[in-house]
């Protein structure tokens, strides 16, 4: 459903429910190729348009965004981001890297209720990543993680639009475990890459990094 990418530029993104540890892994992978590549790396995080913040944090705070809704301002979001800054650099030769892509928007909104063509088609003009990293962890082992983190768990990230239970945690845990089975019947759709989320933080930035260094470091050489 993704185009494949025809650019010198390369796209590496990370995937996976909350608690998986893919932002500090990405986080780390991107100060590295900082240091060590030739190339440019720019870093992007989901949702981080500014065209449409103010409209996202209108809809949230009201609890007003149905799934639709929900789904059609997200996809807006990443097209500004893939229009105006994404694919220009990536046809500029530079190493794109991106917490969280548009199977994000695979999983969340079919999570919701959304027509999993339907999502998939708002993203058809995007770029099949160069490396779609998949964390892959136990959901209680990442819910964990997220409640001893955080005070109190956000309306719409614990799915409480979707009324499935009047406890938020409980709520929390039904919506992951929704987006996790999303996750899971992706990963040989979308070729993703899967890291053990349950291995140590060095572990899994070693692995990631071998990946890139075979992937693309080493391919750009060979085809030098």
């Amino acid at each position: 459903m993704l185009q494949p990418n025809p650019y010198k530029g390369k796209l590496i993104v990370v995937e996976g429910i909350d608690g998986s540890g893919k932002s500090t892994q990405i986080n780390l992978l991107y100060k590295w190729l900082q240091t060590t590549s030739d190339r440019d790396v720019y870093f992007s995080e989901w949702n981080s348009s500014k065209m449409v913040k103010s409209t996202t944090r209108l809809g949230k705070k009201s609890h007003s965004l149905t799934p639709t809704t929900f789904s059609l301002i997200q996809a807006t979001d990443f097209a500004d981001r893939w229009e105006n800054l994404l694919l220009p650099l990536i046809k500029a030769g530079v190493i794109v890297m991106a917490d969280r892509y548009a199977f994000t928007a695979f999983a969340r909104d079919v999570a919701r209720g959304v027509d999993p063509q339907w999502v998939r088609n708002l993203y058809s003009y995007a770029f099949q990543p160069d490396i779609a990293f998949y964390f892959s962890i136990p959901l209680d082992v990442a819910v964990n993680r997220i409640l001893s983190s955080r005070a109190k768990i956000k309306f719409y990230e614990a799915g409480k639009d979707l009324g499935l239970s009047k406890d938020t945690v409980t709520c929390f845990q039904m919506f992951q475990e929704r987006i996790l089975n999303e996750y899971e019947g992706m990963s040989d759709e979308f070729g993703f890459t899967t890291i053990d989320g349950n291995l140590s933080l060095e572990v899994k930035q070693r692995q990631m990094r071998d990946i890139v260094i075979e992937k693309i470091i080493k391919s750009k050489k060979r085809n030098a």
